[in-house]
């Protein structure tokens, strides 16, 4: 039978979610190791216990509302992460790495801001137990602040690291260009 309701797509969501945050959860274990700046590892170690809680507010919205969280996959995470994964195998450890896994990161975080944000707004139209609507409006908080200090990091020290990087590789390819032309 197909789902019809509202209700039916409240529950759809926070399944996605669910399902979400638990492949979120191994993805942050791999970014976390990959992770060259201690500012961002240790962002990512931070989102990772909050992303764990985040599932167990998932499972209480669940339980308030009469429903079993599992049951599907969220196949827009399964790409983010694989996102993710290709950019750890294409870069070397450095700030270049970092960059992309911010980038990567900040995908996740937009993706899952929507996903909370629409979840609230439904859960305010179909009236649910104010306990529900909190737990999911608490989640979305702990999403929009991950983003914004993911930019923080990024420009405090990932930028101006990887921006150095790229400078000191001009000036090898400046050094190499004027000792082929000394040995012509």
């Amino acid at each position: 039978m197909a789902a019809e309701t509202l209700q039916d797509l409240f529950e759809d969501q926070i399944k996605d979610l669910f399902n979400a945050e638990n492949q979120l959860v191994k993805a942050l274990q791999k970014m976390t190791k990959a992770a060259s700046d201690e500012s961002l590892a240790q962002a990512f170690e931070d989102h990772l216990g909050q992303t764990r809680e985040h599932a167990e507010r998932l499972k209480q919205v669940a339980e308030i509302v009469g429903f079993k969280p599992t049951g599907k996959k969220c196949a827009a995470m399964e790409g983010l992460v694989e996102e993710g994964t290709e950019v750890m195998a294409e870069f070397e450890e450095g700030p270049i790495l970092d960059v992309g896994l911010v980038a990567a990161a900040q995908r996740v975080e937009h993706y899952e801001i929507a996903g909370y944000g629409n979840a609230v707004v439904i859960a305010q139209a179909l009236k649910l137990d104010k306990k529900a609507i909190d737990l999911l409006r608490s989640t979305l908080n702990d999403e929009e602040k991950a983003d914004k200090l993911l930019t923080a990091v990024c420009q405090k020290s990932i930028f101006p690291a990887a921006l150095a990087m790229d400078a000191g590789e001009e000036m090898e390819d400046e050094e190499d260009a004027d000792t082929s032309r000394a040995e012509r």
